[in-house]
């Protein structure tokens, strides 16, 4: 598949994005080979692959090690910082911070 200047051009002015003459080519090769690589991982038959419902592998033996010492438990911590850096702002309206609209589009 191939990706054209124009449409790296495009997807540029929609992030508001503003790219120099080398930056667009450089994106496009890559957005290219990118998009060259998914056409060919389309071709592979993916038909008897489980699909994954999680991206840590659980054990299938019996007795194999199946916790996860890189995850933690979820427990909650109370943050009650928001006054705090709220009153550090130039505006704010608790809770929110008010800022300078950026998007004129």
């Amino acid at each position: 598949m191939k990706i054209s200047r124009e449409d790296v051009v495009k997807v540029a002015e929609l992030a508001h994005l503003g790219l120099s003459a080398a930056e667009i080519d450089t994106y496009r090769e890559q957005l290219d080979r990118i998009l060259t690589y998914v056409e060919k991982l389309k071709k592979l038959d993916v038909s008897k692959v489980e699909p994954m419902a999680h991206v840590l592998h659980v054990a299938a033996t019996p007795g194999a090690e199946e916790s996860h010492p890189e995850l933690r438990e979820d427990t909650l911590l109370v943050c009650d910082v928001a006054e705090r850096v709220l009153a550090q702002a130039p505006d704010a309206q608790p809770p929110f911070f008010r800022v300078p609209r950026v998007i004129d589009r």
